[in-house]
């Protein structure tokens, strides 16, 4: 695991785009198209901003999503979906972005359906970042590290639901939806490279427990230490107690 530290959240993310570029730029000219999963949160706005102006081809880039609650409108403020068109398919036109439904009447259905379209390509790289509990994706502790299904429908601990309100995606814990749909562990995993973005204080705990520590289900996003192309970026406040204790 490659790791790189920058003194803000905007240095972090100019630097994530250009490597992510280079990335997807290598994809398309290897293999005339390129496979991206994109993450959502607070962690990820200077990394996105960054990265629709790279130079990028994007009618040659196809796009999965991360995860979406169970049951929220697109409408509302802390809709994935709305943040994904919002933030990249409006401004870029990527040739196609395949977006979960969390208000299908199937969910479970639904995960199969998002689940065959992902299957079908290989993943060339994957933007994820770290919640305050460790999880990665809506992957809440203990994660499942064996579940093969590229999606599954999962329970939204206290922590993470907490997490939501912190960043003022909702009003109180009790407007958080209690499950959402996320990739799981397992795919996230066949990607052929993952760039985790994980800036803020808040974070620091949960960046020392999964990057210092053992790969454990309690601190999901350990599992990374697993995976044989990792960058991890973080800024001055993300990693003060990983760099305490390393």
């Amino acid at each position: 695991m490659q790791v790189e530290i920058f003194e803000t959240k905007a240095q972090l993310g100019k630097t994530a785009a250009r490597d992510a570029a280079q990335i997807i730029q290598q994809a398309i000219g290897e293999r005339g198209a390129a496979y991206v999963i994109a993450a959502t949160g607070a962690s990820q706005f200077e990394f996105l901003d960054a990265l629709v102006v790279e130079k990028i081809d994007w009618s040659k880039v196809v796009c999965f999503h991360l995860d979406e609650y169970v049951g929220l409108p697109e409408s509302h403020a802390a809709s994935f979906r709305r943040y994904l068109k919002e933030r990249i398919v409006s401004r870029v036109n990527p040739r196609s972005f395949h977006l979960i439904n969390g208000e299908a009447d199937d969910v479970h259905e639904e995960c199969r359906r998002v689940g065959r379209l992902i299957t079908q390509q290989t993943v060339d790289v994957a933007f994820v970042g770290i919640g305050e509990n460790g999880h990665l994706a809506f992957n809440d502790p203990p994660a499942d590290f064996v579940c093969e299904e590229p999606y599954l429908v999962v329970n939204l601990d206290q922590a993470c639901r907490q997490q939501q309100v912190g960043e003022g995606w909702f009003e109180n814990i009790n407007a958080v939806p209690t499950q959402a749909i996320s990739m799981s562990i397992r795919q996230i995993l066949k990607s052929r490279k993952i760039l985790c973005i994980a800036p803020d204080k808040r974070k620091a705990a949960a960046v020392r427990d999964c990057f210092s520590l053992a790969v454990d289900p309690m601190h999901p996003a350990s599992i990374l230490q697993q995976h044989e192309s990792v960058t991890l970026y973080l800024d001055s406040e993300s990693s003060a107690l990983l760099r305490r204790t390393d």
